[in-house]
């Protein structure tokens, strides 16, 4: 469950390390977003590398889909998928991917929405 504040790690290679949820997408008076939904994030901090290749800067506000959560509504045919960390991916304002590359594990569901570049760029594919 994300909410207002929730600090999150970036899972892909667009330059930013960990942001911070702004708004929940989707909704009237939303207040938490689970596993494919849209949020807007705040970038705080930046990959450390030796040359300057970030596509966002910090301080930016950019949108996100979150892929892991550490807690998760159980689904309909009473199967949980729990994650240790709460992770995200950057898109752009057209849902576009930012980044090239996903580290990671993603979640089975990803193959049958909209978002099917994001399980098929992933290293895993979670049931």
């Amino acid at each position: 469950m994300i909410q207002d504040k929730t600090l999150l790690n970036v899972i892909d290679n667009s330059g930013a390390q960990t942001v911070c949820c702004i708004k929940v997408m989707k909704g009237y008076r939303r207040r938490y977003a689970f596993i494919g939904d849209i949020i807007t994030v705040s970038i705080k901090s930046l990959r450390k590398k030796k040359k300057l290749t970030a596509k966002v800067k910090k301080g930016d506000v950019a949108k996100a889909l979150v892929v892991r959560t550490k807690i998760n509504p159980t689904l309909s045919f009473h199967e949980q998928i729990n994650f240790n960390e709460n992770s995200v991916v950057l898109i752009s304002k057209q849902n576009k991917l930012l980044a090239t590359r996903i580290f990671g594990a993603v979640p089975k569901s990803f193959k049958y929405t909209r978002f099917l570049r994001i399980a098929s760029l992933s290293a895993g594919i979670i049931k």
